[in-house]
């Protein structure tokens, strides 16, 4: 494991409400909310009104009267993110992508070339910005979990670095809460039992903190706690999943108009995975309810695909066994990922037996958008609802 703290993190500011102020410049200063019925993400300004993600528009719009409503434009998004990557990898070529607005990146061999982390790290925060227009934090440290957390405290547009030196007394006085793996429950078990900061969770045996969150997650934690994470700055994966989400607003919605929303992340999935060149066997269903509880269906085909009708073939049926709990607790939000890709091997085609070429049709169509546009080729059922919230993934 690195011996000194030549890893950053380095995390895009509320990117999409950046964005938006960026291009419409008069937004900035002002309270910004990014959302149709739900707001998926909100400037600083709104955020110092309590206004958090995924909160209706409505209850956003009680807490913070001014703020702005914009409509999202993912493309805008995918565009200044491809940029941002851009800066990172021309930084350093170890660039370990996590979503859409963040990374890790390695500069331990570049300090008698480039110069000290964190002056690598200040120098690419104001490329960030000169370049790209947009504000991003960077935390510095030996480990990716320690980096993580000094980006999170140094938000807004901000750097600091955790020196191996001064973990302890950077990482133990902070909640619980901040570790990873720990969410609001797991943070109230730790809590009746007087685990309030990481210092007190890194004192625990993992024997004694398994009763409370488990064997496995008990010594997950409490080598994190003790500074203990060996993971290593990794690049070349290649994305274990595809998948997209569309946030639908808490107002009445019927199962005709859940079905479009997932045709078109079905249209989106599909496309991403032949412009990538991946066939998965795994198609998911991800729904959040009204009450903001969750449930997952999934199934796995016998053979890899990528074919659009024959993944939203498996997405409807799974949509169909979940429509009792939608018809109970109402759904916010809906999103469709397929997993399951086999090695970089070739993969056995089929041969059709009468069935429909519609994998002409696919590519004809990933032309057409390719060129035009993801809006430019939309189905019928979408014609009057739009894609929606479909989020980015990571840049290719």
């Amino acid at each position: 494991m690195n011996g000194d703290a030549t890893i950053l993190h380095a995390d895009l500011d509320s990117f999409f409400a950046s964005v938006e102020q960026r291009d419409d410049p008069s937004l900035r200063g002002r309270p910004v909310l990014v959302g149709g019925g739900v707001v998926v993400a909100a400037s600083y300004e709104a955020k110092a009104y309590g206004v958090r993600t995924p909160m209706g528009i409505v209850e956003a719009k009680s807490l913070c009267p001014g703020a702005i409503v914009a409509s999202p434009r993912f493309e805008a998004y995918s565009a200044a993110s491809k940029a941002v990557f851009e800066l990172f990898r021309d930084t350093t070529p170890l660039v370990d992508p996590i979503s859409i607005d963040e990374a890790f990146l390695e500069v331990g061999g570049l300090a008698r070339l480039v110069g000290s982390p964190e002056s690598i790290g200040a120098r690419l925060r104001a490329r960030v910005r000169d370049e790209v227009g947009l504000p991003i934090t960077v935390g510095i440290a030996r480990t990716k979990f320690l980096a993580k957390i000094a980006s999170a405290h140094a938000k807004p547009d901000g750097l600091l670095v955790v020196p191996v030196d001064g973990e302890q007394a950077f990482l133990h006085p902070l909640p619980v809460e901040r570790m990873w793996g720990v969410g609001a429950k797991t943070g109230a078990k730790l809590r009746a039992r007087g685990i309030e900061r990481i210092g007190e969770l890194a004192a625990v045996p993992p024997h004694a903190l398994s009763a409370y969150v488990g064997r496995a997650a008990a010594y997950h934690l409490h080598a994190l706690a003790n500074g203990q994470d060996p993971r290593p700055v990794e690049t070349g994966r290649r994305r274990r999943s595809v998948g997209a989400q569309r946030a639908l607003g808490r107002r009445p919605k019927s199962m005709s108009d859940i079905d479009a929303a997932l045709a078109g992340l079905v249209d989106r999935v599909a496309r991403r995975m032949r412009k990538a060149e991946r066939e998965g066997r795994t198609v998911t269903l991800r729904l959040r309810f009204d009450d903001f509880t969750r449930a997952t269906r999934s199934h796995t085909l016998p053979r890899p695909t990528a074919r659009t009708e024959r993944l939203l073939l498996v997405a409807r049926s799974l949509l169909d066994v979940a429509a009792p709990m939608i018809a109970e607790r109402g759904c916010t939000l809906v999103g469709v990922a397929v997993s399951g890709f086999d090695a970089d091997t070739g993969v056995q085609l089929e041969l059709p037996f009468g069935e429909p070429d519609t994998a002409t049709l696919d590519l004809a169509l990933d032309d057409v958008r390719e060129r035009y546009g993801s809006s430019a080729v939309l189905r019928g059922s979408l014609v009057r609802r739009g894609e929606g919230l479909a989020m980015p993934t990571l840049p290719d």
